[in-house]
Formats: structure tokens, C-alpha cells, sequence
């Protein structure tokens, strides 16, 4: 292989980025760092499941003790948060619905809601993802097909499907097979189920490439050695102590766990972001030459539902 120096940036980016994410915790005032980039710009968290709308869905979609347990009913919540994979539009739901189950599921209802909000000229949609729209589920409404989907998943039993699995790759197929996902968000979808209990997997097991990671990793290297994007990705996470000392950087970890094959690679987007302003110069296989989205610093103090890291430290111990 052969590194550019967008490579120690991934390191630095890292480090740096993660110091933000515990001062935030700890309370300490804006700005939180002295790098102009990731002070301007708006990057994830280093961690993915320390992201805000993670942190949301582990706590308020998946764990709240007041919405049923069973495995159906958190694959139901699950689904329906992320296919919009905004925060508001399932509070929205829940204003006019109460608690949200499969249980009681009524299209027409959901459909209502959504559609009125949409003409209100709200938007329903992250921005996080382009969500294909699913027209093969027979409706104009791009809301209207990804409820349709949400039921072919339930009524498909495909929470039993994914049960039944023994490896992280044959879930990841049995969602890919689902219309509309493709391989990036099928992905994502799963590392969402699986901090669940529905499955129990090791992040450490499996891992897919999105296309800002795919930047990011041409941006790093000029010349791969021969290796795939996902054997990188791993090269990357049985690396980061090595890198982290050689480079002189205190990487703080949540819970001594290390970063794994989900974070490397979100890291690898974020990376391809922060290289536009970085190392302009240092293109890779992207025509992009600036940074969308700035920070609009939230200074309401966060914290972290640690649940999510309990879970996933059970998977590592029963792989």
C-alpha cells in the first residue's frame, strides 16, 4: 500500500474529533477545538452509535421500557424511524398516534398524517441518506411506499428471518433483499437492528463500504496494494493503537472499547469531507471541492445512553 498524507489526517481527525464529542460531554463551553475545519463544518461523531439520531433511536425508539419489548415490535419501530430517519417525524407520529406498534398499525392513519405534513411544506426526510422512494410498492407518495414496505417486512416475518441467522452477512442479505435498499443502506439498517436484540452481532464481523467511504479510502491511499475496500476498512480498525501512538495522539475511547468496522469506515466519510479543505490538492475519485454543511453549534449539553455500548460489548463477548 501507499498512503498520502490525507492518511495521518484520518488519525488527527479522529482524535481531534472524538476530544470535541468529551468536551461536549463534560459540559465545556463552545468551541470545543482549535482545528478551523471541524470547528466550521459539521462532522459525525466518531463513534456512529454517539450520533444524535443513534442516541434517539437506542433510547427512545428501541429501549423506551413505556413501548412494548417483543422482537416483532422492535423491528416494527425500528424500520419506521429510519426509513425517515428524522427525529421530529417520529414524534410527529407519536403527538397524533400515541405509542406506535405494529400491534395497532393502521396505513390510512400513518398515510394521513404524513401526507398532511408534507403539505404543510414540512419536510418528514433526513437529509442524512437519499431514501429512494420504493415505487414497485404501487404508491405516488414516496411516504406512502415505505409504509408498504415497513408491512412486507412485518408480514413477511422477517424478524424471524434474521433470527434464525448465524452470521451478520446473511442478515445483511435478507435486508438487501428488501426492495429499495441496496447495499449502503441495507447496511445501515442493519447495524441499527443490531443494537437491538432482535440480532447479536460483532460489529468487528462485517462491514460494507458506502460511497463517502469509498472517498475517503482514495483520498488516504494512491495505490491499495492489492487489497479490497473491506479488507482497508479492516486494515484500518486492527491499526488504529499502532497509529494513534506513532502519531503522538491520546484517542480517548467510550468504555476502552476500540473503534470498530462501522466507525473506521464512517470515519473514511468524514475524512473525504475534511480533505476537501485540508488537502485540496489531493482529489482521490472525487470531483467535490467544498463542504455542504456548517456547523450550527448546539450548545444543550448531551449525554450518553450506555446502553448501547453494554449491548455491544455482549456481542464481542459471545462472537
Amino acid at each position: 500500500m501507499k498512503t498520502t498524507e490525507v492518511y495521518d489526517s484520518y488519525w488527527k481527525f479522529a482524535a481531534e474529533r472524538q476530544n470535541v464529542f468529551f468536551k461536549r460531554i463534560s459540559g465545556e463551553k463552545h468551541p470545543w477545538t482549535n482545528d478551523p475545519i471541524i470547528a466550521k463544518f459539521k462532522f459525525t461523531n466518531v463513534y456512529r452509535s454517539t450520533d444524535r439520531v443513534s442516541q434517539y433511536l437506542i433510547k427512545n425508539v428501541i429501549y423506551n421500557d413505556l413501548l412494548p419489548q417483543t422482537p416483532d415490535e422492535v423491528l416494527f419501530r425500528i424500520f419506521l424511524f429510519k426509513l425517515f430517519n428524522k427525529i421530529e417525524t417520529w414524534e410527529l407520529l407519536t403527538k397524533h398516534l400515541g405509542v406506535l406498534t405494529w400491534q395497532e398499525y393502521d396505513f390510512k392513519k400513518y398515510d394521513k398524517i404524513l401526507d398532511r405534513t408534507i403539505s404543510s411544506g414540512q419536510r418528514i426526510y433526513s437529509a442524512a441518506y437519499i431514501m429512494p422512494s420504493v415505487i414497485s410498492m404501487g404508491y405516488e407518495r414516496k411516504h406512502a411506499n415505505h409504509l408498504k414496505l415497513i408491512e412486507k417486512v412485518m408480514k413477511e416475518e422477517t424478524c424471524d428471518q434474521l433470527m434464525s441467522v448465524r452470521r451478520m452477512q446473511d442478515a445483511f442479505e435478507i435486508i438487501k433483499a428488501l426492495p429499495g435498499l441496496g447495499d449502503f443502506l441495507a447496511y445501515q439498517m442493519l447495524i441499527d437492528i443490531n443494537y437491538s436484540q432482535v440480532i447479536n452481532f460483532s460489529e468487528s464481523e462485517f462491514v460494507v463500504p458506502g460511497p463517502g467511504a469509498k472517498g475517503g479510502i482514495s483520498k488516504c491511499f494512491s495505490d491499495l496494494g492489492g487489497l479490497n475496500l473491506v479488507e482497508i476498512i479492516k486494515f484500518m480498525t486492527d491499526r488504529q493503537e499502532q497509529e494513534f501512538e506513532r502519531l503522538g495522539l491520546d484517542f480517548k475511547t467510550i468504555g476502552g472499547r476500540p473503534l470498530q468496522l462501522i466507525d473506521c469506515q464512517n470515519i473514511f466519510c468524514e475524512v473525504d469531507k475534511y480533505a476537501r479543505v485540508k488537502h485540496p490538492k489531493i482529489m482521490g475519485n472525487s470531483e467535490r471541492t467544498r463542504i455542504k454543511q456548517t456547523l450550527k453549534a448546539n450548545l444543550k449539553p448531551i449525554s450518553l445512553f450506555s446502553v448501547s455500548y453494554t449491548h455491544l460489548r455482549a456481542h464481542e463477548t459471545k462472537a
